[in-house]
């Protein structure tokens, strides 16, 4: 099993030799996939706005999804000082801006308990058959996760196909599902 470090390097290196077409290809693919998960007659969405540097999934195709059914949406804004996110309901009039780490995220707007939010759309870099993720390693979602309630449902997002397993620790939480361009692991029915 590889560590956390190099499976990190890894898929670092994987998502940067995707070309942007493969990454708006494959997003698209991605939001088209999670049409058919069980996840739509909830209310509140949590979702991140990507990181185009670091070539993460572009998430405005399942954004436009979310528009158009007319639901809850609700972004992200990290604190790096605490580790914690503080949730946002992103409406026509938030204005987001560019964090330092290059993440667009809400300045300011109506903040949303984390106990309200139903499904949250999770980054990763890798994920495994037991549905364990390998975010960046700041912790910022298996943090906010341990706040949500246990019925929330979290939908990992990814490029590539997963990993037999990864390295855990018992702060990790693990997916519900995660969504590839190809493929749909579902973790609650294993």
């Amino acid at each position: 099993m590889m560590n956390k470090a190099a499976l990190r390097k890894k898929y670092t290196e994987k998502r940067q030799a995707l070309s942007s077409e493969e990454i708006e290809e494959y997003s698209m693919a991605i939001a088209n996939r999670c049409l058919a998960l069980p996840i739509w007659k909830k209310t509140y969405y949590h979702i991140y706005l990507s990181m185009v540097k670091k070539k993460e999934i572009n998430t405005e195709y399942l954004l436009h999804i979310l528009q158009g059914r007319d639901k809850s949406i609700v972004v992200p804004k990290a604190n790096f000082d605490t580790g914690k996110m503080t949730s946002y309901l992103l409406q026509e009039n938030t204005p987001l801006v560019m964090s330092p780490y290059g993440i667009p995220e809400p300045s300011e707007g109506i903040e949303i308990p984390s106990t309200q939010i139903e499904v949250v759309f999770l980054p990763l870099l890798a994920f495994d058959e037991k549905g364990n993720r390998l975010g960046y390693g700041k912790g910022f979602y298996d943090k906010f996760l341990a706040t949500c309630t246990p019925s929330c449902l979290k939908v990992g997002l990814s490029f590539f196909d997963a990993e037999k397993s990864l390295e855990i620790s018992e702060l990790d939480v693990p997916l519900d599902y995660c969504i590839t361009p190809f493929d749909t692991y579902d973790f609650l029915n294993l």
